[in-house]
């Protein structure tokens, strides 16, 4: 378990927002919509919550990362509780066009959703540096589960 106010490894984020396989959607909205339907809500908060925060982060600038990967996150933490914190990885049936800076399609999503800005911010982090490894990457091509990803992960520590 992460220290108070210290980001959690994101192999544990990932264990607790899940990996979701073949998430509909011909837009980022539509994905949303189907992926907040599948996680569980933490008490306190609703799915048309965080469906409403990824939508309105969305339309301010696409997500999208480069590489077929988009983090969709909301403008400012929605998670209440620092253990509710999690990393929803959500890989599309079909992949979107989301404006990337590469123009290539997304594939896969990594679904941020946070305590704090400045966890946060340390999670982006944290993942910027694991995209950049081309075994990650690849891993994440092949639509790997939990299980994989979490070892790669510790690995690439």
């Amino acid at each position: 378990m992460a220290e108070a106010g210290k980001a959690p490894d994101i192999a544990e984020l990932i264990h607790r927002g899940g990996v979701f396989f073949d998430v509909e959607g011909k837009t980022p909205q539509e994905v949303f919509a189907n992926f907040v339907k599948m996680i569980k809500i933490p008490d306190g908060m609703t799915s048309d919550q965080v469906y409403n925060a990824l939508c309105a982060r969305e339309e301010v600038l696409s997500t999208a990362v480069g590489n077929g990967i988009a983090l969709p996150h909301a403008r400012a933490p929605i998670m209440k509780d620092e253990k509710d914190q999690r990393i929803c990885l959500v890989y599309l049936k079909n992949a979107l066009d989301m404006n990337a800076p590469d123009e290539r399609a997304v594939f896969v999503m990594f679904v941020l959703l946070t305590h704090n800005p400045q966890i946060h911010l340390q999670v982006l982090s944290d993942l910027a540096g694991l995209f950049r490894s081309t075994r990650f990457r690849k891993a994440l091509e092949i639509k790997s589960g939990e299980e994989e990803l979490t070892a790669l992960i510790k690995d690439l520590a």
